[in-house]
Parts: C-alpha cells; sequence; structure tokens
C-alpha cells in the first residue's frame, strides 16, 4: 500500500512539473504581457543597464522636462526585475524571455518547496502531492505565464522553502539566527509584502521552541535567539531600502471602517483556496465590469470569513500535525491584523485575494486531509469544486495566451503589449531609431520598455470623470521633439488634458496610427 502511495504521489508530481517545463517551453515562444508593477521595474532595470545606479529610475524632471532626475523606487522589491536581469545579462535574451524562464523556474521551485513542505508539516506524500496539485489548478498559479507578476510569482518559488525551514530548525542557535537573517532578507527582496509573513514566521518559530519549557527565562532566551537576526535583517531592508522612497505602508488617506476591512481577510482561506475572487472577476477589486454589485460583493464576503473561520476550526480539530495547525493559525492571525489596519487606515493596498494567497496555499493539504477522511460520496462535491476551478483556468489560459502570441503587439522588449496595437508600435519604434533626444508618453508603464534610444514619461489614464490634478500631469520645459501616444478614444477633451500637460510645447501635430490609436507630437 506504501509503495503504492509513493508511486502515486512521484506520479503527480512528475506530471505537474512536466505540465510547467511545457508551458515554459510555450512561453519562451510567446512571452507573456506584464502587470503595471514589474513593468515600473524594468523601467528601473533600463536604467541600470545604462550605466544608472541601482534601483535608480532615471526620467524627465517634472519642472523642467530638459533635465532628469533620479528616482530611488521602494515602492515595490527589486527581486521582480533583478531576477530576469541577471538571465538577460548572463543570455543575452530579451526581457519577455528572461521573464518566462524565471516563470518557468520559480514555478518549479514552488511546486517542490510547498511539496516538502507539506511533507515536513506532517502529511503523507500523497496528501502532500494532492495539495500541490491543488495549488496548481489555481488560475493564480496560471497568471505568470498571461501576466508576468513579478513579486508574487517570485513568493510562490520562494516561500515554501522559507516555511520547511520554520519547520526543520528545531533548536535555538546560529544556524537558526543564521536562517532567519537572510531568509528575512531574501524574502523581502522577492516581495516586499514577504514582512508580514516574515513575522508570523518568527512568531511560529517562537512559541513552537519555547511551549512546554518551564520558566519565563527560556522563552525570553528563544525570544533573542529569533529577534535580534529578525531585527537586523529588517534593519537592513529598512536602512539600504525602504527609507529611500515611498512604499505602501507609507501611505494612507486616513481612518476608514466598512463591513469589508477586516472581514476580507477573514475570509481569505476561501477566496484564496478556492478561487472565489479569480472566479468572480473580483469581488471588490475589478478591472473588467464585476459579477456582483458592491452591495453583494460584501455579502458573499461576509459569507467567506464564516465559512473560512469554520474551515480553519475544523482543521484545528481534525488534522493530528499539531505544528502545521499552529503555523496556519499564526500566519491566518498574523494576514488578518495586518491587512485589517491596512485597510482601515486606507492604505495604498487593494482589496485583492492574490496578497492573501499564502493563506490558501498553506491550507491546501489541510482541506485534502480533510476531504479524504469523508466517505466517497461526500467528497464528490469537492471534486465537482475542483473541475470548476480548472476548467476556469484552462478557460483563462489558453485563449489569453494565444491572445498574447498571435495578437498581441511585440517590440523591443519582446513582452506582449495588450495597450497597442503591431502598426502602431511599428512606428513609434521608427521615430525612436529616428531620434536621441526626444521624448516619448504613454499612459501604461509598460509600453516605455519599447523606447531604446529615448526618454519616456507615464502619466495615469485618465479615467471617465475626465478630471486629473495637473500638479501630477503637468511636465514643464522644453527638451526634444515630444511624442504622445494615446488611445483613439481620446480624441476630444482627453486629448486637449494631455497635450496642456506640456505647457512647453505648442503646434501639435495629430497622426492617426490606427484605428486604436493615435499620435500627438510637437517639435
Amino acid at each position: 500500500m506504501l509503495k503504492q502511495k509513493l508511486q502515486s504521489h512521484q506520479i503527480i508530481l512528475l506530471v505537474i512539473s512536466g505540465i510547467v517545463l511545457i508551458m515554459g517551453i510555450m512561453l519562451l515562444i510567446a512571452p507573456a504581457a506584464a502587470y503595471p508593477d514589474p513593468s515600473w521595474g524594468f523601467q528601473v532595470m533600463r536604467s541600470m543597464e545604462l550605466g544608472h545606479g541601482f534601483n535608480i529610475n532615471f526620467k524627465p524632471d517634472q519642472n523642467d522636462i530638459n533635465k532628469n532626475i533620479s528616482d530611488f523606487l521602494a515602492w515595490w522589491s527589486p527581486g521582480q526585475y533583478l531576477v530576469p536581469y541577471f538571465f538577460k545579462t548572463v543570455l543575452g535574451i530579451n526581457t519577455g524571455q528572461a521573464a518566462a524562464i524565471v516563470t518557468t523556474l520559480f514555478s518549479l521551485s514552488g511546486i517542490w518547496g510547498f511539496f516538502f513542505f507539506f511533507k515536513k508539516a506532517g502529511f503523507s506524500p500523497l496528501i502532500a502531492a494532492l495539495g500541490v496539485l491543488f495549488i496548481v489548478i489555481q488560475q493564480a498559479f496560471f497568471t505568470p505565464y498571461i501576466f508576468y507578476n513579478g513579486g508574487e510569482l517570485l513568493l510562490f518559488g520562494y516561500i515554501g522553502w522559507f516555511l520547511y525551514g520554520c519547520l526543520a530548525l528545531k533548536q535555538p542557535d546560529w544556524k537558526l539566527a543564521l536562517f532567519l537573517f537572510i531568509a528575512g532578507i531574501l524574502g523581502f527582496i522577492c516581495k516586499s509584502s514577504f514582512l508580514w509573513m516574515f513575522a508570523a514566521g518568527c512568531c511560529f518559530i517562537w512559541i513552537r521552541l519555547s511551549y512546554g519549557t518551564a520558566g519565563i527565562i527560556n522563552w525570553v532566551k528563544n525570544g533573542l535567539w529569533i529577534g535580534i537576526p529578525a531585527i537586523m535583517a529588517l534593519f537592513v531592508i529598512i536602512h539600504f531600502y525602504l527609507s529611500k522612497g515611498g512604499n505602501p505602508s507609507s501611505a494612507g488617506e486616513g481612518i476608514k471602517l466598512l463591513w469589508e476591512t477586516f472581514a476580507f481577510p477573514l475570509a481569505s482561506p476561501i477566496l484564496t483556496a478556492f478561487s472565489v475572487d479569480d472566479l468572480s472577476s473580483g469581488l471588490l477589486f475589478h478591472d473588467d465590469a464585476p459579477m456582483f454589485n458592491y452591495f453583494w460583493s460584501v455579502v458573499i464576503v461576509l459569507i467567506c470569513a464564516i465559512l473560512s473561520i469554520l474551515l480553519i476550526r475544523l482543521i484545528v480539530k481534525r488534522v493530528p500535525n499539531k505544528n502545521y495547525v499552529l503555523l496556519l493559525v499564526i500566519f491566518y492571525a498574523v494576514s488578518v491584523l495586518f491587512f485589517g489596519q491596512s485597510f482601515l487606515r486606507q492604505a495604498s493596498i487593494s482589496y485583492e485575494a492574490r496578497h492573501f494567497r499564502v493563506i490558501g496555499l498553506i491550507i491546501a493539504p489541510g482541506i485534502i486531509y480533510l476531504v479524504s477522511s469523508l466517505k466517497a460520496v461526500y467528497r464528490y462535491p469537492f471534486y465537482l469544486v475542483c473541475l470548476v476551478i480548472a476548467y476556469s483556468s484552462y478557460k483563462f489560459f489558453v485563449p489569453s495566451y494565444f491572445q498574447n502570441k498571435n495578437v498581441s503587439a511585440h517590440g523591443y522588449s519582446g513582452l506582449a503589449q495588450m495597450f497597442i496595437d503591431q502598426p502602431s508600435l511599428n512606428y513609434i519604434r521608427r521615430l525612436d531609431a529616428q531620434n536621441r533626444n526626444a521624448i516619448f508618453v504613454f499612459t501604461s508603464p509598460d509600453l516605455c520598455l519599447e523606447i531604446e534610444y529615448n526618454r519616456t514619461i507615464t502619466l495615469e489614464a485618465i479615467g471617465p470623470e475626465v478630471a486629473i490634478n495637473y500638479e501630477e500631469y503637468a511636465y514643464k520645459g522644453h527638451a526634444g521633439p515630444l511624442y504622445i501616444v494615446l488611445p483613439s478614444t481620446y480624441l476630444g477633451p482627453k486629448s486637449t488634458i494631455m497635450r496642456k500637460c506640456f505647457p512647453g510645447y505648442k503646434g501639435f501635430k495629430m497622426t492617426m496610427l490606427s484605428n486604436d490609436y493615435i499620435l500627438w507630437e510637437a517639435k
């Protein structure tokens, strides 16, 4: 029986790994598009390629467009572009291909990292492999093969190994201290939000090492072995990175308590593990038309919060490995506290389940364990849910991949460009090749990656209310030729607003690049 189980889990993992490798080859042939966050990181990478300092975005000065300013990009972690930058430099490939290699390697790393973590947490190899399979069928796993999402991908490839280390190290000694110091810095490089997970991991290790020991002295000693390297790692992160620029935690718009403020973090196990937020096209945050209105979205979040609490309680009662239970409860509690207070003070963190994905990852084997203990007839609803999730992931991946491959524009970066068509991009690239002192203006940061020889500016897209904060948009002075690339839907007031953002330029001429895009140029 044991031999059969070992064969089963090996087959599952080999099939998953094989599929990932095939998808990786497909991605090399047709690289993904990029989310805005890594697009900003790639702009920093471009500045570094041109000889500027670490993590510096070299861009035109708003007060005098003829000059440049150096902006340290502390808003996002550096790993999202540093890791592709390594492969791009070593292999001589473009940004899209480098991102494809990173996506494949970190997907494989995440698969095997979580498998070994689940085993270390006390689950059988078969339960661990099925837990990994449950993770892989989620839409979140396929997302970086359509949109390179930078830090989230890197975190997936890293966090399983970090959790494994939290369970594997059982003595308060130099090995534990070294692990925490290095793990804290590496995790932050992958994604800045790792800091709350790092805090949860430190708390888990401290309680696990100290629980059952006599006297407060042992708790204090264990706390020092954990706290000192953790504080040292945090000091390095703050001193050399976060203190040099703004970041999401530094922004806030005052206190605002809503039903979803704490309900959304409480609902994270159901929202993430069962892809509820993805299947609903985003309950509270969405780029496209929402599936539900605000009222019903909040109701669904509240129901998911109640179900999540019940699910956590059931796992605590039924799963025998207490270290796993303790780790799950601590991570869940810390996530609720961290994101709850962030939402309460309206920090720049969106109501998206992707921020809580680690909860859905950790809880996966617990869910599989509970289902495996049920009678066969009661497992069918769970199987049906898995089929729905897997089918939705398939429907997301296949059309989107061929959209990137056959429809999206491709240029210098190699990335799939969704916000411009190929004829328009070809025209822009010719202008780029003909000039050395021009400025190109876009409303999407990924398009700046297609400019090879000139400077770029990214302006926020103007919303339907057609109103902007002029001080945030205006670029004063005059430099070389100015090219403003806009969707054709901007014809009218929005185009006028965009031109007025450059008061040093007059006599704009419009060119229809295609049916969907226009170019305003001023010499």
